[in-house]
């Protein structure tokens, strides 16, 4: 297991938090997606097969436990991985989020799925 700046490293309260949010399976394939790439709420309705506000309901979640962040371009808010969570996936190869507290594993078959979904959602 490869270390984390003590700075990356989260608090038991901060871990909790993120495991909370992370504890739902809309929220999981939100994550999913988003490690592929940065993307819209559009895109992520479309992607999940989900209404609006369901998808941003849960966003809002992974935004309030420091996962995810919401940029507003014009009427649209897109998100994209937190800078943290990031630096976490980068020290695991992009294979894991190590934060330090614990380690979040997806499937590599899961990741290259969210990946090609990705190319093919950004094709329309």
């Amino acid at each position: 297991m490869n270390s984390v700046p003590k700075s990356d490293v989260l608090t038991p309260r901060q871990c909790a938090t993120v495991l909370k949010a992370l504890a739902d399976e809309t929220r999981l394939r939100l994550l999913e997606s988003l490690l592929a790439e940065e993307k819209c709420v559009s895109d992520l309705v479309r992607e999940l097969g989900c209404p609006q506000p369901h998808v941003s309901h849960h966003l809002r979640i992974l935004r309030d436990s420091g996962v995810v962040e919401g940029i507003r371009e014009g009427k649209q808010v897109c998100y994209r991985i937190t800078p943290i969570v990031q630096r976490a996936l980068a020290d695991q190869q992009g294979k894991a989020l190590n934060f330090g507290c614990c380690e979040l594993r997806f499937p590599e078959s899961e990741l290259a799925t969210a990946k090609s979904r990705a190319l093919q959602t950004t094709r329309f």
